[in-house]
């Protein structure tokens, strides 16, 4: 009788409201809408007028500003590596995407919110998440460590007893988790990601070119020419800066060797750290991974070349998933269609948090 009445309470309550998945990034958020896919794509950034403390603009708009604003307009990233730095902002950010998702479906009841945050953080960081997501409007919020959420995304079988691993590649840390039951079984959230290798490209430019580039350039140059194996064919790419000798503006041609020889480093350090992960992984799992292969997500894993740069240095298969960049944000939309199925991977409110290493 009370199973019947549950049934019937989640049909009424989604009649009245919406169900909403966000990956919850440092350097982009996604959301994904119950019965409409992935509607928001938007970079994690924030235009505040220091004046008056509102909110200028949120998303691409505020990414146009970086590097171009008056004193008083600033553009602040509120999540910095994987969780949240500035409450008020975070809030101001979702409540903006959330109405925005729901623009032309508003219904009565707040809606239900699964978020994507990175493994092994605090349970003063999950509570931070679920505030801020109820500070903008959400009615019930659940929280997803991002390695599982991406497993789910990218359909791996996760509640079998056999062994799965994710990289997951984002723009602030890098979650690397090996997964078995429906749970992590090892973890580990790295701090070398997308924004390492972005100040990785502004420091090499600037020592061995003299030439002080933004962070923006950047990381169009890593979009554009990023790769860690030279390919057949090189890749160059025009970048403007300005010049640290004379003072003045100047342009000049970047390759594909210049931004290996700028991330290098990080990539060694990257793989050592997923090498730490293996060897503290049961030998029944390592096995099953051996077979299975690892699988690569976020915006990471589409640099050119690192597929094979990673299999010859672990020796284990490694596959990119299909459409990396949004295998967390699914994931959280299959957790939303069947939540009873995979109750047993949202974190609870009271869990004390702890990285596995």
């Amino acid at each position: 009788m009370l199973e019947i009445f549950r049934n019937y309470k989640e049909k009424i309550l989604q009649l009245f409201s919406n169900d909403i998945g966000i990956d919850l990034g440092t350097a982009n958020t996604l959301v994904y809408v119950k019965g409409r896919g992935i509607v928001i794509n938007e970079p994690s950034i924030v235009a505040v007028n220091q004046k008056t403390g509102q909110v200028v603009a949120v998303g691409a708009q505020a990414k146009e500003m970086l590097g171009r604003t008056p004193a008083h307009i600033t553009a602040v990233r509120p999540i910095v590596d994987g969780v949240i730095s500035d409450f008020e902002i975070t809030s101001e950010m979702l409540s903006y995407l959330i109405n925005k998702a729901q623009s032309g479906h508003t219904k009565l009841l707040g809606p239900r919110v699964v978020i994507g945050v990175p493994s092994g953080i605090t349970s003063v960081e999950v509570r931070a998440v679920r505030d801020a997501a109820r500070a903008a409007g959400a009615r019930d919020v659940h929280v997803i460590e991002e390695p599982l959420a991406a497993a789910i995304g990218i359909e791996l079988p996760i509640h079998e007893p056999r062994g799965s691993m994710v990289i997951d590649i984002g723009g602030g840390t890098t979650d690397v988790g090996v997964i078995s039951m429906g749970g992590l079984v090892k973890s580990r959230n790295v701090r070398i990601a997308g924004d390492r290798f972005n100040s990785d490209i502004v420091g090499h430019v600037r020592n061995e070119f003299k030439l002080l580039i933004g962070e923006k350039t950047a990381e169009d140059t890593k979009i554009a020419v990023a790769s860690v194996a030279p390919g057949k064919v090189p890749f160059e790419v025009i970048i403007r800066g300005r010049d640290l000798v004379t003072g003045l503006p100047r342009e000049m041609s970047i390759s594909d060797q210049d931004v290996r020889n700028a991330i290098g480093h990080s990539m060694e350090e990257l793989i050592e750290k997923v090498k730490e992960v293996l060897e503290f992984t049961p030998p029944e799992i390592l096995a099953d991974i051996m077979q299975r292969g690892v699988h690569l997500a976020g915006g990471g894993a589409l640099i050119r070349g690192l597929p094979e740069f990673l299999e010859n240095a672990l020796g284990i298969p490694v596959i990119v998933a299909i459409d990396p960049l949004t295998a967390v944000v699914r994931g959280t939309g299959v957790v939303l269609n069947d939540m009873a199925a995979y109750q047993e991977a949202l974190l609870r409110s009271d869990d004390e948090l702890v990285p596995t290493e």
